[in-house]
């Protein structure tokens, strides 16, 4: 079935799994949705391939069940500590006695765009024509029949560390699942939560999920920089579960029924009753307490962004500012406050844009689809799926390399 994708996203928590299509309005259309628990990626990295495997099995076969299809192929997501982004420009010759541009001509020049010197542990996931220049005029789209003596083209080389890849791969795979593509998570988000202008004049987006911070710049519609940070919104969670000595639970209920990242913001400082964790007996704390130590972890966290993109001397020319996403502070009251103030640049929070009757926890899978299909548009570049009643497709072994190999030459 042509024009459906399917779009996984691994995250530290849980893994989410959305079956749908762009329409020729540039909606999207969910036909089937699925989230199953995950505890196998620590900091997101897979620790467990087989536990990561188990939850993609029963989040596709939800997202199949409520589909009527059956899943043999899908999209999934990698966080933007595994993968580097390179802005190369390449050239060549036009071949012809005519100088008249071929197709040829144009799968030669981005097979020489793919000739870029990468550390060992990495390798090329997409390769992506931004535009190109015959003889000095730029901003061509298509340049096949024009006429000229000198190709160019602006890539985005996206290059990934090889064992995170394998490890993707392989928990899909274990999971019945073949992979169509890797998308980095910084186009997943930014195609739900920045507009064009936001891509074209500058932005930092800053995506804060469970145990992940992403980082993300695009300049010029380009993906300039992506990184991650080993913290979260688990963390300001984890933090006031150790500092007022309560379980996990109850620290994450009194995190979400307050929602504060200030402590100026508190109107009455009232008591809270919780459980002592180790003798379980009920104690009072004040709100205060519980937004101290929400604000530091906070602050932590923005200020580790800002200092990724200082050590990458990225930090100028941000014409549409700092946009927070994720569901991991972005809902706090006070966040753009704190990020005024570590940034010193426009900060705006974006709210998860995602199809209408989806939790914004679908937001990263959605993004996939929407990505994904864009890059493509007419073309059968879909996931593979069947109509019929969907059935466990977990399956044990499969040589990784060879899919790891299969998958790069797919891509391009």
């Amino acid at each position: 079935m042509e024009g459906i994708f399917v779009g996984i996203d691994i995250g530290t928590t849980k893994v989410c799994t959305l079956i749908g299509r762009v329409n020729e309005s540039g909606q999207m259309e969910i036909m089937g949705k699925g989230m199953a628990p995950c505890s196998s990626v620590k900091k997101g990295v897979i620790v467990d391939i087989d536990g990561t495997s188990n939850s993609i099995a029963l989040s596709v076969e939800q997202a199949q069940s409520a589909a009527g299809l059956k899943v043999y192929s899908a999209y999934v997501n990698i966080p933007g500590m595994h993968i580097n982004a390179l802005n190369v420009r390449n050239s060549i010759n036009v071949s012809g006695d005519n100088r008249e541009i071929s197709s040829r001509d144009v799968q030669e020049l981005l097979r020489v765009a793919k000739n870029v010197e990468l550390p060992e542990d990495m390798d090329i996931i997409d390769v992506i024509p931004r535009q190109y220049i015959v003889d000095g005029y730029d901003e061509i789209i298509d340049p096949v029949g024009m006429v000229g003596t000198r190709l160019e083209v602006d890539t985005d080389i996206i290059a990934g560390k090889i064992t995170s890849i394998q490890n993707i791969i392989k928990s899909l795979d274990k999971a019945g699942i073949k992979t169509n593509g890797i998308v980095p998570e910084a186009f997943a988000s930014g195609v739900m939560a920045l507009s064009q202008k936001d891509r074209e004049l500058g932005v930092v987006l800053i995506d804060v999920g469970g145990g992940i911070t992403d980082i993300s710049v695009f300049k010029n519609n380009r993906l300039m920089f992506c990184d991650s940070i080993p913290v979260g919104g688990d963390h300001v969670t984890n933090d006031i579960s150790i500092g007022l000595k309560i379980s996990y639970a109850e620290a994450e209920k009194i995190k979400k029924q307050y929602g504060l990242a200030l402590v100026s913001l508190i109107d009455n400082d009232q008591d809270v009753w919780v459980y002592d964790v180790n003798d379980n007996y009920r104690k009072s704390v004040k709100i205060s307490e519980v937004v101290e130590i929400t604000e530091a972890r906070v602050y932590e966290i923005l200020s580790l962004c800002r200092e990724r993109l200082e050590k990458a001397g990225l930090y100028q020319g941000f014409g549409a500012g700092v946009v927070l996403t994720g569901r991991g502070i972005s809902y706090l009251d006070g966040i753009r406050d704190i990020a005024d103030e570590v940034f010193g640049l426009d900060v705006r929070i974006a709210s998860a844009n995602v199809p209408e009757g989806l939790k914004p926890e679908f937001a990263t899978a959605a993004g996939i689809i929407k990505y994904v299909s864009g890059i493509a548009p007419g073309q059968n570049a879909g996931s593979e799926v069947k109509s019929g009643k969907a059935k466990s497709g977990r399956k044990e072994g499969g040589n990784i390399f060879k899919k790891l190999s299969k998958l790069i030459s797919d891509l391009f």
